[in-house]
């Protein structure tokens, strides 16, 4: 008597929906994680200019309404020049598809959350829009699964 395998069931509902979904999510997380890491890199450059117009003391900065959190322009000039520097390099690591990249891209993207919106005061269009990216930059380095492609 011999016994053959049984053929495997079709998957119905929720789950096969769910496997269905998972290249098409993949290709847009691993393109989006292309894109993030050309976001990151010009959201490096323009913090990096941002902070060397700060330390000039340019005229493009207007001190708004008085916040709790009030700091010296040059200052935050000079946080703006680091930490751009810090996302022109992780994000031409990301580039590379370096694991390391993806972790120090995604702190360094939580943390650009933060740095603008204390930076709100001084320009509050440009921070709402770089938090924005930095919440699809973040999802997309979290979701690019490397394995998948």
């Amino acid at each position: 008597m011999t016994t053959q395998p049984a053929a495997p069931t079709p998957r119905t509902g929720a789950h096969a929906a769910h496997e269905e979904g998972q290249p098409v999510k993949q290709a847009m997380a691993g393109g989006a994680t292309i894109a993030a890491a050309a976001l990151l890199l010009t959201a490096g450059f323009i913090t990096l200019f941002q902070g060397i117009s700060a330390v000039a003391e340019d005229e493009v900065f207007v001190a708004g309404p008085q916040y709790v959190y009030e700091l010296d322009l040059s200052s935050w000039g000079w946080v703006h020049i680091v930490f751009g520097i810090l996302l022109i390099l992780t994000s031409l690591a990301l580039m590379t598809g370096a694991t390391w990249a993806r972790v120090t891209a995604i702190g360094l993207a939580a943390l650009s959350i933060v740095v603008n919106f204390l930076w709100l005061p001084y320009y509050p269009l440009w921070s709402i829009l770089i938090i924005a990216l930095d919440i699809v930059i973040i999802w997309a380095i979290a979701t690019w699964d490397t394995r998948r492609i």
